[in-house]
């Protein structure tokens, strides 16, 4: 299987120093392509949206910790799959984490035999797990903003004429801007809170949706720690991603 490999004389996951300097851009982008590996494998997977931002959460908090060059950032992903899986409560079995990462990095094959190579994958997978643990010192329990943003739309379509509401993909916009925020430390950078209103901000500013006008911001009356300046450098960093992503294709 090409990608994450269990043939090492290092520790599961780890690499050896190759003796290159860190190169911020170029671990951004390999963090960001992994990332979607994680989303692609989740859906393939059938995790649900929040097991799968915990596995892009374990996985950015891990790499705060540690280098792209000392372990490899496929395998860790797959161990945040499967640990993610746990966390959430929704087991996912490492022989399917397997075999969907098999597929995604040799599109079209058959799936991996029970072989020696399955097992050394199998068992580094498992191993790695406990680096992700002890590196994180067992802190993979996180908040995401899914919760607050299903309130905020909530509030915020009540407020809004019901035919401008229908007519605009207000809700479904927000949702995949949250999302993108997990290919980027986006989402370990900001609060879940004004992550959620940033999204619902920007994709309310898209559709040129106004809500009424009163004593307060719409997004004070939502969260009473929210600035705009808090708003607007989430959304700034999410759009340094839309440009990173331009770059990674």
């Amino acid at each position: 299987m090409e990608g994450p490999s269990a043939r090492s004389s290092t520790a599961p996951g780890e690499r050896r120093e190759s003796g290159v300097d860190s190169d911020p851009t170029r671990d951004t982008k390999t963090h960001f392509r992994v990332c979607r590996f994680i989303m692609e494998a989740g859906v393939k997977l059938g995790m649900r949206s929040v097991p799968v931002a915990t596995a892009c959460v374990l996985y950015h908090r891990f790499f705060q910790r540690a280098s792209v060059r000392v372990y490899e950032p496929h395998l860790v992903a797959m161990s945040c799959v499967y640990l993610a899986g746990k966390v959430e409560e929704q087991h996912i079995r490492t022989r399917d984490i397997i075999n969907v990462s098999h597929r995604y990095f040799n599109r079209g094959s058959a799936p991996l035999e029970c072989d020696r190579d399955f097992w050394e994958l199998r068992d580094s997978v498992v191993q790695c797990e406990l680096v992700v643990l002890r590196q994180l010192n067992f802190h993979v329990s996180f908040e995401h903003p899914h919760k607050y943003l299903l309130h905020y739309l909530l509030s915020v379509k009540s407020l809004v004429n019901r035919h401008a509401w229908c007519r605009t993909p207000v809700a479904e916009t927000s949702w995949a801007l949250l999302r993108d925020c997990y290919h980027g430390a986006v989402c370990i950078r900001h609060s879940p809170q004004h992550i959620a209103v940033a999204t619902l901000y920007l994709a309310l500013n898209s559709y040129g949706v106004e809500l009424p006008a009163g004593e307060r911001e719409w997004w004070q009356v939502l969260c009473e720690d929210v600035t705009k300046a808090d708003i607007e450098a989430v959304i700034s960093d999410l759009l340094r991603l839309y440009d990173l992503e331009a770059k990674c294709i």
